[in-house]
């Protein structure tokens, strides 16, 4: 069993729900874990290991991992306001909007609705209520559930958990993919590699991704919460490549690391910063 320590009081909770809380009296107590999955879909199945994609390529993965930085736990509490956010024309200190967050001048990744809500736009103000740290490289073919701890504590006071904000510092990947149309738009099967991660606690993550959570942290509600994190990638995370565009290596292998694979490297990526995490959430007594 999962050991839980009282620690310093999450501040920003306690403003949230304007009470002071001592310790002992948090109202709820996180039991986080987290899992990684690359998962086949059964009516793509195309035999010999291979998905058939909305393409008609029809690809198999070999391997595959991602490295998770950190999971940020964020609860929102009701506000207004009336300006608006414009990703295309961002506010000051606020820079490259794309992909659902915005560069900050101090170098984090901030979301589009924090800084709606920032700006009084969004109806409602958020903040962290704990950080998850991860730091680990989760096998995608082998899932496994990993314990996580909380920064700076498991205990929350009186709020609501709205939504995870995970951030992916690397995706490693290795298969092949063949051509499902007759005639083939390219003979045999390829084998393919895709390599995207970053280094250092300050380096962009290769993807901010958001998935949404309803955990409310109150006196109506059981106290320990075992929050299951869930990362799935499926086949439709290659839907839009187009592998008759991607150029072989003189090694035989499409290698989404070179130059000549940008395109097909970017369409990758577009649909990695789509994915949503999802959270199974169980309830109970202390």
């Amino acid at each position: 069993m999962k050991r839980f320590h009282s620690k310093a009081w999450l501040l920003p909770i306690a403003l949230l729900s304007g009470c002071a809380f001592d310790a002992g009296e948090g109202f709820a107590v996180l039991d986080p874990s987290v899992q990684a999955a690359y998962s086949p879909v059964s009516g793509r199945n195309a035999g010999d290991g291979y998905q058939a994609l909305a393409s008609d390529f029809q690809l198999r993965m070999d391997t595959g991992t991602v490295s998770l930085g950190s999971i940020d736990l964020i609860a929102s509490s009701g506000g207004g306001g009336s300006t608006a956010f414009d990703p295309s024309s961002p506010p000051p200190g606020y820079s490259l909007c794309h992909n659902g967050h915005c560069h900050s001048d101090s170098g984090a990744l901030v979301d589009y609705e924090d800084i709606q809500a920032e700006l009084g736009g969004g109806g409602s103000t958020t903040v962290t209520v704990a950080n998850l740290p991860v730091d680990a490289e989760l096998d995608l073919l082998a899932p496994a559930t990993r314990d996580l701890t909380c920064k700076p504590a498991c205990e929350l006071g009186k709020a609501t958990l709205s939504r995870g904000r995970w951030a992916v510092t690397g995706l490693r990947m290795t298969g092949s993919v063949r051509d499902g149309r007759v005639p083939a738009r390219f003979a045999g099967a390829l084998p393919f590699r895709f390599t995207a991660t970053v280094t250092g606690a300050e380096a962009t993550p290769v993807a901010v991704l958001t998935g949404a959570l309803d955990v409310p942290s109150d006196r109506e509600n059981e106290p320990r919460v075992a929050l299951g994190l869930k990362l799935e990638l499926t086949p439709a995370l290659f839907d839009a490549v187009d592998w008759s565009a991607a150029t072989v290596g003189a090694d035989g292998v499409v290698d989404l690391d070179a130059p000549a694979n940008a395109a097909v490297r970017t369409a990758l990526l577009e649909k990695v910063a789509a994915l949503s995490p999802t959270a199974e959430v169980n309830r109970g007594s202390r």
